[in-house]
C-alpha cells in the first residue's frame, strides 16, 4: 500500500479523527517502512507516513523516548539505537509542540559510560526542551500489574507520567529469545531484579506490555546485530540495512522485523505471547505495509 492510498481511507475515519493510536493499531496494523542512508530522513518519513508526530503528540504534552542505551558501545556495532534515528524522533516530538522530551534508559553497563559511547548524549546536547537524564532511584514505583507471570514490579514513574511514550529499540540478536525488538526494549522502564523475568520472559514481556502501552514503536535497522546480543562487541555480527519502521502496533511492528533476520514471527517466543494476549498483529499478511 502506497502512503498516499492509506491516507486516503484514513483521513475519514481514524487518522484525523482524534482516535487513539492503539485504537487505530486495532482496526488496521499497518508498519511503515522507510530505507536510505540519511538516518535522519527514513526516521521522519516513517512517522510522516503514520500521519506524522503531530497526530501522536499534542502541543503542552510531556513525551518520553525510550532508545536502546543499554551497552558501552559505539554505535557502529549495532548494540544501541543509533544516535541519528533518536535525534530525528526527539525533533519531530519538538516540533509537534511537546513542552519536554526525555530521553533515557536503564543501562545494563556503566550508565556513564553507555550514555556517552552511544553517541546519544553528544548528539542531543543543547536541543531546546530536550532532556536526556540518568534515571533516579527513588523515582521507581511499585505498580500492581497482575498479569500471567509478574503480579507487581517496580516501574520509572516519568515513563508511567508520560503523556506519550515512544518507543524506539534497534532490531538485534538476543541470546535468550533470539531478538530484542519493541516488547523487549520496554524492560528498559523495569527496576528491582530483572534477570527473575528470564525465568518466564515471554510472558513477563506481555505482563508489561499489557501494563504499560508505547504510543509508537520505532524501530532502528540501519544496522542490525546479527549474533553475540544483546551487547555484541564485534563488527563482524554487524549487518547495514538502512532502514527504519514504524508502527503503532507494537506486535506487527516486531513481527515485521524479524523478517530482516531470516526468521518468521512464529519463530519469537515473545512476539507469539504478545499476539495470543491481544496485544497487536503477528500475521504478516494481516500487516499492511507502507513504503514511505
Amino acid at each position: 500500500m502506497k502512503r498516499r492510498d492509506f491516507l486516503k481511507v484514513a483521513v475519514g475515519s481514524c487518522l484525523l479523527g482524534g482516535i487513539y493510536p492503539e485504537a487505530f493499531a486495532q482496526a488496521q496494523s499497518v508498519v511503515a517502512l522507510a530505507e536510505g542512508q540519511d538516518y535522519g530522513a527514513i526516521t521522519r518519513n516513517v512517522v510522516s507516513a503514520l500521519g506524522g508526530m503531530q497526530r501522536f503528540v499534542k502541543p503542552g504534552n510531556t513525551v518520553v523516548v525510550k532508545p536502546n542505551i543499554g551497552w558501552d558501545r559505539k554505535p557502529e556495532y549495532a548494540a544501541n539505537t543509533h544516535p541519528l534515528v533518536v535525534k530525528a524522533i526527539v525533533e519531530e516530538c519538538v516540533k509537534a509542540g511537546a513542552k519536554r522530551v526525555k530521553v533515557f534508559d536503564i543501562p545494563c553497563n556503566d550508565p556513564r559510560r553507555c550514555y556517552e559511547n552511544s553517541g546519544i548524549q553528544a548528539i542531543l546536547k543543547g536541543l531546546k526542551n530536550v532532556e536526556m537524564k540518568h534515571v533516579e532511584r527513588e523515582r521507581f514505583k511499585n505498580i500492581k500489574i497482575n498479569g500471567s507471570f509478574l503480579k507487581e514490579w517496580e516501574l520509572y514513574d516519568e515513563a508511567l507520567s508520560a503523556d506519550v511514550l515512544i518507543n524506539v529499540p534497534i532490531a538485534k540478536h538476543h541470546g535468550l529469545t533470539r531478538l530484542t525488538l519493541g516488547l523487549k526494549n520496554m524492560m528498559g522502564i523495569m527496576g528491582g531484579n530483572r534477570g527473575y523475568i528470564h525465568r518466564n520472559m515471554e510472558d513477563a514481556l506481555a505482563d508489561l506490555n499489557q501494563t504499560v502501552r508505547s504510543r509508537l514503536t520505532i524501530i532502528d535497522a540501519t544496522r542490525i546485530l546479527l549474533d553475540h546480543g544483546p551487547q555484541g562487541g564485534s563488527l563482524k555480527d554487524v549487518k547495514v540495512l538502512n532502514r527504519v519502521i514504524a508502527s503503532t502496533d507494537i506486535v506487527a511492528a516486531d513481527a515485521y522485523a524479524t523478517t530482516f533476520f531470516g526468521l518468521n514471527p512464529q519463530d519469537i517466543s515473545t512476539t507469539v505471547s504478545a499476539h495470543k494476549r491481544g496485544l497487536g498483529e503477528m500475521n504478516l499478511s494481516k500487516i499492511k505495509l507502507i513504503k514511505a
